[in-house]
């Protein structure tokens, strides 16, 4: 009898017949950005072996996965042959983020005013080895200063110029409102005063709870969550610069950054597990819950991108996080990048079903 894998949410095992939706999913295009683990499957080393393959599974799997995507059908007998359905029953919900097409400098200017920094030294995750007695519970990172660790200055303080004498600026962008959305979306493709194109990701945070201030206009009764999009968000710090600084700064998580060489132009920007998104495919989850390198068919009511005349549903791989993305049924789609994947993942905050594809090596 099929063992039922360990997860935080109850599991129920379907067949592959019973997805809605999976037989008109590119499979072609799933096998694909499942591939990309080939590439780097170390990532999968700190991973649950309840949910994805090991290491050296994986790694002995990837000649195959390789001869089944020469054709539509050879990649859905791959994955049907080696994977297992499992719908978690509770319902979930989805959002999409994009990478940012922006205007930089690397030079502050009169038109290049705010900063996106580079992380400063000593900053550390805070684990059970090094957490001090009275740290408090909320902040997941903080600073070692001669042996002691310290909380960082939150994102008001340094709007305020608490990191100025470091002379941490990486690059300088037209206004605190693209910085705050490059923080959200942890990335960006920016185009410099020279034509050249400068990339950057996600390098560090400072460690205090995330906020997410499009909720705190809702609850304050400046509209509803349709109103507050990503693009209706941006309207209104736009009309409203007399209100916008002191909103940011109720969001004291803040991002570091650095510049991301070495990525093909037509690739995506690389996630937390360290390799090349795929627009469409790539789901940032929980770590904590979903390992980097499981499965996910995603469900949900709303148009593909791609095929406007059916819903949302397609396989995808977990293969980022955020510090929004908390807990076993989160998910965030990565749009692509752009304005026009900006405009597509601004859209994306729906109820969704979460089927988990497990090994079957796991569940036989």
């Amino acid at each position: 009898m099929p063992q039922t894998p360990q997860f935080s949410e109850r599991l129920e095992r379907l067949p592959f017949d019973a997805l809605p939706g999976w037989a008109a999913d590119n499979h072609q295009a799933a096998l694909s950005s499942l591939q990309r683990i080939c590439s780097k499957p170390e990532l999968l080393k700190n991973t649950s072996a309840d949910l994805v393959w090991k290491t050296d599974e994986f790694k002995a799997h990837c000649p195959e996965i390789e001869a089944a995507l020469k054709t539509t059908k050879a990649a859905r007998t791959f994955l049907e042959t080696h994977f297992a359905p499992y719908r978690v029953v509770r319902k979930g919900f989805v959002t999409g983020y994009f990478e940012p097409e922006l205007r930089a400098s690397r030079q502050k200017t009169a038109g290049f005013q705010t900063p996106l920094h580079r992380k400063p030294s000593g900053l550390e995750a805070v684990s059970a080895e090094n957490r001090p007695h009275d740290w408090p519970s909320s902040l997941s990172h903080g600073r070692l200063h001669n042996g002691v660790l310290t909380e960082m200055p939150d994102r008001g303080a340094i709007m305020d110029g608490a990191l100025d004498r470091e002379a941490l600026e990486l690059v300088w962008l037209e206004s605190p409102i693209d910085a705050f959305f490059v923080h959200v979306q942890g990335s960006a493709r920016l185009r410099l005063a020279d034509g050249s194109v400068m990339r950057v990701g996600y390098a560090g945070k400072t460690g205090h709870p995330y906020t997410g201030i499009a909720r705190l206009l809702v609850k304050r009764g400046e509209g509803t969550p349709e109103d507050f999009t990503m693009s209706g968000l941006r309207t209104w710090l736009e009309v409203n610069p007399d209100r916008r600084d002191a909103l940011l700064k109720e969001n004291r998580s803040y991002i570091f950054f650095r510049e991301v060489t070495g990525a093909a132009p037509e690739q995506g920007p690389v996630g937390s597990a360290g390799i090349a998104l795929s627009a469409g495919r790539s789901l940032a989850v929980d770590p904590s819950h979903i390992p980097f390198g499981a499965l996910v068919f995603v469900s949900a009511d709303f148009k593909d991108p791609e095929t406007p005349a059916r819903s949302f549903a397609r396989l995808m791989v977990a293969d980022d996080s955020g510090s929004a993305i908390k807990g076993p049924v989160r998910g965030d789609i990565f749009a692509g990048s752009g304005q026009v994947a900006g405009d597509v993942a601004g859209d994306i905050r729906h109820e969704a079903e979460f089927v988990l594809l497990l090994p079957n090596t796991l569940t036989d």
